[in-house]
């Protein structure tokens, strides 16, 4: 399956399976709804920057574009999964509101899923570099330990196969 499709639709689920357990919780609970959803909208940046730091760090094809791809499916499908899913669940949700949710909620969603991927993807980037700069530094530790037991058996202090610095010298002589 193709990357931008996986991302898209498990991203318009979780959102969908949000926002009706959001609206759920504010229909039950009206007064303590802000904290809520707060939560919820910080869990779902969340699982879109995480995914996309792993993606970046796993070194996944294309992942911008697939993360761009996606957030457009994540929010279409969102917004018609969450209009079912609390016309199912919650309260007599219909097809009326259908229309608010294509545009506006599935604008927010696919901005919801875009910029925190995006932002996982600069993090992942970051760590991969970090983490191959740290393996970079000790293979060069292990050169120069290898290099100095090779130089100290050798008979003149050179390795044939190594390149010589500087080129050849001339010794002159001295007048």
């Amino acid at each position: 399956m193709r990357t931008w499709l996986l991302r898209g639709v498990v991203m318009a689920v979780v959102h969908a399976v949000a926002e009706t357990v959001r609206a759920d919780f504010g229909v039950h609970h009206p007064t303590s709804r802000t904290v809520f959803e707060a939560l919820v909208l910080g869990a779902l940046a969340g699982v879109a920057a995480v995914w996309g730091a792993v993606d970046r760090w796993r070194d996944v094809e294309d992942a911008g574009r697939a993360w761009l791809i996606a957030s457009l499916i994540a929010g279409w499908g969102a917004a018609v999964l969450a209009v079912i899913g609390k016309s199912v669940f919650v309260d007599q949700t219909g097809v009326a509101d259908l229309g608010g949710a294509l545009t506006g909620g599935a604008a927010f969603t696919a901005l919801l899923v875009l910029i925190p991927a995006a932002i996982g993807l600069a993090a992942g980037h970051w760590i991969r570099s970090s983490r191959s700069a740290a393996v970079d530094d000790e293979d060069d530790r292990d050169d120069l330990d290898r290099d100095g037991r090779e130089d100290a058996d050798s008979e003149d202090g050179r390795d044939e196969d190594k390149p010589q610095r500087g080129g050849p010298t001339r010794s002159r002589p001295r007048s």
